[in-house]
């Protein structure tokens, strides 16, 4: 009699944490992401710019937000402040601006950190700081330029494209950029888009993943990752 071949089991999807855990602590902060972490995140998602100097900082927007504890700084553009000046930048909870490698160091080697490049020409500086880190890291863009300027200087380095469409030639898009990750809006992520993607040997991460009924349906589907404001709404996979 044959031995019975135990069924295979599909890989969890791994729980990204999108900018921290922005539903309990400011996004993109220090202690975002290390809440993120304790609550079971397999990986942060940031986003990073450069001053004026060159330094890589963690922050959403080009510009810093009004609801900064100091309103003359409202406005400014991050790259065209140099990193002395930035640092005096506070939120109202006390906390600053975290550089990148602030953000590496602080995660070690307890998590995956992906790094939304926000801005080109900055890409050299960002490789710099994934090569000297410790830390499991992977790059992603909407600027599928930056994409491939990341994959051309550092083929090493994981990358992915963001998209906020339902692409009809996907592999041919991701092998343009040189990227391994294909990052869809959850609204235009389905089973058929997870399955042809999978058939060109790639993966998909859907953001911004908050619908626990999404969460589960695309889980089933065999989705790769998936980044959420809510790591704990993930449990339903």
């Amino acid at each position: 009699m044959s031995p019975r071949i135990p069924p295979t089991v599909p890989a969890l999807p791994e729980r990204i944490a999108h900018r921290g855990a922005p539903r309990e602590l400011r996004e993109n902060t220090l202690p975002s992401f290390l809440r993120a972490l304790e609550r079971g995140a397999d990986a942060i998602e940031l986003d990073v710019h450069a001053t004026a100097d060159g330094v890589i900082v963690v922050h959403h927007d080009a510009r810093l937000k009004p609801d900064t504890a100091r309103p003359q700084f409202a406005g400014r553009a991050i790259r065209e402040m140099p990193w002395t000046e930035l640092q005096r930048v506070l939120y109202r909870d006390g906390h600053g601006l975290p550089t990148l490698e602030e953000v590496l160091a602080a995660v070690g080697d307890r998590a995956r950190v992906y790094v939304e490049v926000k801005q080109r020409g900055i890409e050299a500086g960002v490789v710099a700081l994934l090569r000297a880190s410790r830390t499991r890291t992977a790059v992603h863009a909407f600027d599928h330029r930056v994409i491939a300027a990341v994959h051309e200087i550092a083929p090493e380095i994981e990358t992915g494209i963001l998209v906020d469409a339902y692409l009809i030639d996907v592999p041919h898009a991701m092998h343009a950029a040189g990227a391994r990750d294909y990052w869809p809006s959850v609204e235009f992520c389905d089973a058929a888009l997870i399955e042809r993607v999978h058939a060109a040997g790639s993966r998909v991460i859907a953001w911004t993943a908050n619908d626990p009924a999404v969460i589960a349906s695309l889980g089933a589907a065999g989705i790769d990752g998936l980044c959420t404001d809510d790591v704990r709404l993930l449990d339903v996979v």
